[in-house]
């Protein structure tokens, strides 16, 4: 019997690369990694037979492994890539790793600055239950598939993915599908200019295939800039009741299409533009209908968007978010304050790198204004430098925020404490909101339940 092939993750807690770790397993590896960080995505990992430490140990890289993974958080130095590049190991960052897997196939790529995942959940829901061959990496778990951020199915026909354009990652993979749909400047530590981070947009539809499709926004002044960029691709036009295609070499549209009525049980008007841009990509593969309005109605949400945790001990309902961008925080809040008008909203917010808070704080200043109570309980530290740490930190942050109701929360544990004191002085009043991606959700697990 030949031995299984190895493969070491490092920042096997990054959400991306705890998929990558479950690809590799599928496809029967013996699957290695390390973190700093523990959480419940690590030990889920554990329990599906991945060897993880948390740590890093240079003397568990050996030179029977094809290769070492590792996250855009792990400077090259890290004391295991120093080992595998002694022992001549092939060495990918995750974007690069995952590049080789999906090149391979009919990928569809999403790649947008708002809302790369619910679209990407809501596709690869209806593809799973077209009961075509496809494989799918998402940034966020789905209860559809056990709880993964990974899917796969037989031949692996179609492959979906979120396509990040953090420092061009995106322009590794070469996609069938592009979907863009909203392009607003982020980035900032990497992309100087507004015009340089559009301008990775118009980079990245060059690697469509030749008669491909790109998926655009015409409502969206950015998006609309790379219409007509290709001449050997189908552009798909999305608007808010219709979508429409331009052909390879025409420069008009035609085939005008409206959108089915899509009845959900999430009533926020952008998961239905979400609903309606993956409707529009199984239209384009020939998935019948009632399937993917089915899928759609059925959509429940996925973790850490908007997602309904549970009620505290005093019956407030805690949730969490991934929004970061000023956009999107307000957005979430909006939606929560429609959807909960009884509820005031106790929002606690960690802001995601220091040098991004630099570049966004003039947006910060005012995006929580719908917010009832707004706690910082501290700036997440990633990629940063000592300038960036110096010139902006949490107290600064906050006296900065136009807000009557904003407090630094000194830490998360002081912010967990805050957080049970305002729960017991206002039960059955409120939404507790955990904003943001980092180690903010694993507070989850220590706020007290009814």
């Amino acid at each position: 019997m030949n031995e299984r092939k190895k493969v070491y993750l490092v920042g096997i807690w990054w959400i991306w690369v705890s998929a990558l770790a479950r690809y590799y397993l599928s496809n029967w590896y013996e699957v290695f990694g390390s973190d700093t960080n523990d959480s419940q995505l690590i030990h889920s990992l554990i329990s599906e037979w991945c060897n993880i430490i948390i740590w890093s140990d240079a003397n568990r890289i050996t030179d029977d492994f094809e290769r070492v993974i590792y996250s855009e958080a792990v400077p090259i130095s890290q004391k295991e890539l120093s080992k595998a590049q002694t022992l001549w190991i092939k060495i990918l960052k995750y974007n690069l790793a995952l590049a080789e897997i999906v090149n391979t196939h009919k990928l569809i790529a999403v790649a947008w600055t708002h809302g790369k995942s619910t679209t990407t959940s809501m596709l690869s829901q209806i593809l799973q239950s077209s009961k075509e061959d496809f494989s799918a990496v998402i940034w966020t778990l789905l209860k559809e598939f056990w709880g993964k951020n990974f899917f796969t199915r037989w031949e692996q026909n179609y492959f979906t993915i979120e396509a990040c354009e953090y420092k061009e990652h995106f322009l590794a993979y070469k996609p069938s599908v592009v979907m863009i749909t909203n392009i607003e400047y982020d980035h900032a530590d990497y992309f100087k200019t507004p015009e340089s981070y559009i301008k990775a947009y118009e980079k990245f539809i060059e690697n469509i295939l030749p008669w491909g499709f790109c998926v655009i926004n015409w409502e969206d002044t950015n998006c609309k800039t790379l219409i007509w960029k290709r001449k050997d691709i189908h552009y798909i036009i999305a608007r808010n009741d219709n979508f429409s295609t331009i052909f390879p070499n025409e420069n008009h549209e035609s085939n005008i299409e409206n959108y089915p009525e899509i009845v959900m049980h999430i009533p926020w008007e952008h998961i239905l533009y979400d609903a309606k841009l993956a409707y529009i990509v199984s239209f384009m593969i020939g998935i019948p209908e009632i399937i993917a309005l089915e899928t759609l109605e059925d959509y429940s949400g996925v973790w850490r968007r908007m997602e309904r945790i549970w009620e505290t001990k005093n019956w407030n309902i805690l949730m969490s978010d991934y929004g970061h961008h000023p956009t999107e925080i307000m957005t979430t809040l909006s939606a929560l304050k429609s959807g909960y008008p009884d509820k005031k909203l106790y929002v606690v917010f960690q802001p995601h790198q220091y040098s991004r808070t630099i570049e966004l704080l003039d947006w910060f200043t005012t995006c929580f204004s719908l917010a009832d109570t707004l706690i910082i309980p501290n700036i997440y530290e990633s990629r940063d430098n000592d300038e960036d740490k110096a010139a902006m930190t949490t107290k600064i942050l906050v006296n900065s925020i136009k807000h009557e109701h904003v407090f630094d929360g000194k830490g998360i544990d002081q912010t967990l404490h805050t957080i049970d004191q305002y729960d017991s002085e206002n039960p059955n009043s409120s939404i507790i909101l955990l904003l943001w991606a980092w180690d903010i959700d694993n507070m989850r697990y220590k706020i007290k339940t009814s």
